[in-house]
């Protein structure tokens, strides 16, 4: 503990608030490790409707911006506190109202509006409370803090579903996600202060200079919704994989993608952002051939494991995103123009993801998950074509 008091500022209360991100971190767990089966199990969602949930629970990421707009007069700790509220309550409602398609997609809107709003203001405040030049490592810190929240709830779910593996434990468990997340919030109402929200994240940031970087977003975003969205979705509906296993499945790639994300970093660094940019893309065709044709080439049981380790290698190569942030920070001529072109760049992510959300849910559908995942092969060699245009500094 000697370690990370070392990185804050004594005054702060930065133990407040990463016991509230800790709490927080569970209740996500807990129900991000059982969401996609409710859906498709209790629900009875299909490909289509799954498209129809994500377009809701991503539109807040676009809606951000102009949130933040209209609240830029709130200090970092009220909107903090206000993300809080919203998800209780979006939670909540998923606990215990009836799980009705329109319930269920307006649940999920508003506990993702809580969400996103807490995203920024929790690396704000980390930042604030931080020591100057401790900022990276204040962030390092609250990451893991959140990891290690991600990872016991999907354990518990994991292990629970497993013992019992009954379709009535779904809402129990959102439930004592609703609670973790009311306890998160207890510990957000005890933050005092008047830290100022990052005002960069107020505005749309627009120069010529970046506008790969725009494109690359937009590559980038449209190829992470795929997986994100229909990946844990095909193996469920697919192959008919559990809560059990989906979870297991989600603390596999989360402890891949602590182990590995500083391994990446390095990388980044060693050989530079233009050829992590370009490799990365390239190795996702593979991945996105195997997801989409690995039922036509192996029997049903050994397909359903190749597309589970093909689910970890893509969240493992979605590190190497943090390679555009790094081409940003190299074309910037200052920090706050980088957090802001940042910023921006995230609002031009989720444009596109809210529509590829759609879109994927119809292509499934219509032309099946093979069209699907060509799709996203397709939009990842686009990347890689894209990023070798790129010119680098010469050191």
């Amino acid at each position: 503990m000697e370690k990370i008091d070392a990185v804050f500022k004594k005054e702060t209360k930065w133990k407040t608030l990463f016991t509230s991100i800790l709490m927080m971190a569970i209740g996500y767990g807990l129900h991000k490790g059982i969401v996609d089966n409710y859906l498709a199990e209790i629900v009875g969602m299909g490909e289509m409707d799954r498209g129809v949930t994500e377009f809701f629970r991503e539109l807040p990421g676009f809606m951000l911006i102009f949130i933040l707009a209209l609240f830029y007069k709130f200090s970092a700790e009220k909107m903090y506190k206000m993300g809080g509220i919203i998800m209780v309550c979006g939670m909540g409602l998923l606990a215990f109202m009836p799980p009705a398609k329109a319930f269920v997609i307006f649940s999920i809107f508003l506990y993702s509006a809580g969400e996103h709003i807490q995203l920024g203001m929790k690396n704000t405040l980390s930042l604030e409370y931080s020591k100057p030049g401790l900022g990276g490592q204040a962030l390092g810190y609250q990451n893991a803090i959140y990891q290690i929240g991600n990872l016991a709830g999907y354990i518990v779910v994991m292990v629970i579903f497993w013992i019992f593996a009954a379709k009535s434990m779904f809402k129990p468990f959102f439930v004592i996600a609703t609670a973790f997340m009311a306890l998160a919030l207890f510990f957000a109402l005890q933050l005092s202060g008047k830290s100022e929200t990052d005002k960069s994240k107020s505005r749309f940031y627009f120069r010529k200079k970046f506008t790969k970087y725009y494109m690359l977003e937009i590559f980038y975003g449209a190829r992470k919704q795929v997986f994100f969205t229909f990946g844990p979705y095909v193996l469920i509906l697919f192959y008919g994989a559990n809560a059990a296993v989906i979870s297991l499945l989600f603390a596999v790639s989360a402890i891949a993608c602590f182990v590995l994300s500083p391994v990446v970093g390095k990388i980044v660094d060693k050989i530079g952002y233009k050829p992590v940019m370009i490799g990365d893309t390239l190795i996702l065709v593979i991945v996105c051939f195997f997801y989409g044709f690995a039922h036509h080439i192996f029997p049903k049981n050994i397909a359903f494991a190749v597309c589970c380790v093909n689910y970890v290698l893509d969240s493992v190569i979605s590190l190497a995103a943090m390679a555009s942030n790094v081409y940003v920070q190299d074309i910037s001529d200052s920090k706050e123009e980088m957090r802001a072109t940042i910023s921006t760049g995230i609002s031009v992510n989720h444009i596109i993801t809210i529509f590829i959300a759609l879109s994927g849910g119809w292509i499934w559908h219509k032309l099946g998950i093979e069209t699907l995942f060509i799709v996203s092969a397709v939009l990842g060699l686009f990347n890689s074509a894209y990023a070798a245009t790129i010119k680098v500094k010469k050191a």
